[in-house]
């Protein structure tokens, strides 16, 4: 059975500084680790169902803000190491990340003491697409460069500073 997950990168311009919301994975393994641990706020889905209302739920789920279709994005998909298989839209869109609130997960950990409940996410922060390159987990680095391409389409000056 495919693994297949759908996502949506907010974003938002000024000027000519673009910036993306990304989220950090909660959980144990995850609490460490910064460059190359990060994600687009996404979530996996059936096979047969629709994935940009899969993007949309997983997004509220992950976040907190519940965002309707209009003007989405879409930025395609990519295959991630592990095979899954991710599709991202992206919507212009503004969040204030100290009101984050995230779906959480119970795992045992450590081993042997019982169930714990982790947030799925447990952060979320802005990001210039340099910086956000470097966060953001190998494969899903291609979304920004496909949001970048087509916000210069539609005619959008971007500056990508470091």
């Amino acid at each position: 059975m495919k693994r297949l997950s759908a996502g949506i990168l907010l974003y938002d311009v000024d000027g000519d500084q673009v910036k993306v919301l990304l989220a950090h994975p909660g959980g144990p393994f995850w609490s460490k680790k910064d460059l190359g641990a990060w994600s687009i706020p996404k979530g996996e889905y059936e096979e047969g169902t629709d994935p940009m209302a899969a993007a949309l739920r997983e997004f509220e789920e992950e976040t907190g803000l519940k965002l309707d279709a209009t003007g989405l994005l879409p930025l395609g998909e990519v295959r991630q190491s592990s095979g899954k298989l991710v599709t991202v839209w992206a919507k212009k869109g503004q969040f204030d990340v100290t009101k984050l609130v995230s779906n959480t997960f119970e795992m045992e950990w450590p081993k042997g003491t019982g169930l714990r409940e982790f947030p799925e996410v447990d952060r979320a922060e802005w990001f210039s697409p340099w910086d956000a390159r470097r966060k953001l987990i190998d494969t899903q680095a291609r979304f920004i460069d496909r949001l970048i391409a087509g916000l210069l389409e539609d005619g959008v000056e971007v500056r990508d500073r470091r």
